[in-house]
């Protein structure tokens, strides 16, 4: 079940909450979140907005989207980190 924000996107946005994976090296060495290397586009949209541009990319609460790596304003919220992500941000949503 994906969490519920405590925001709510205006107009064409989304709140993303990117997602984060450990990181093995070939050698098997796995690199903790806390290693300086560069941030997953990959999120899970926890909040949608109203806007006519957003509505039109049929995106539901727990869908997961690529978005590019310096796209959107990050937030911290309750320590938890999102991405406010406009229409155009948003590049492709991952299917399962």
């Amino acid at each position: 079940m994906p969490e519920k924000a405590k925001l709510r996107p205006l107009g064409n946005r989304v709140i993303a909450q990117p997602l984060t994976e450990e990181e093995k090296t070939k050698t098997g060495i796995i690199l903790p979140d806390t290693v300086d290397k560069e941030k997953k586009a990959e999120g899970k949209i926890i909040a949608i907005g109203t806007g006519e541009k957003i509505t039109k990319f049929n995106l539901k609460v727990g869908d997961r989207v690529i978005f590019g790596k310096y796209a959107g304003e990050e937030v911290k919220v309750d320590n938890v980190e999102y991405k406010i992500l406009t229409d155009e941000d948003v590049l492709a949503v991952v299917e399962s």
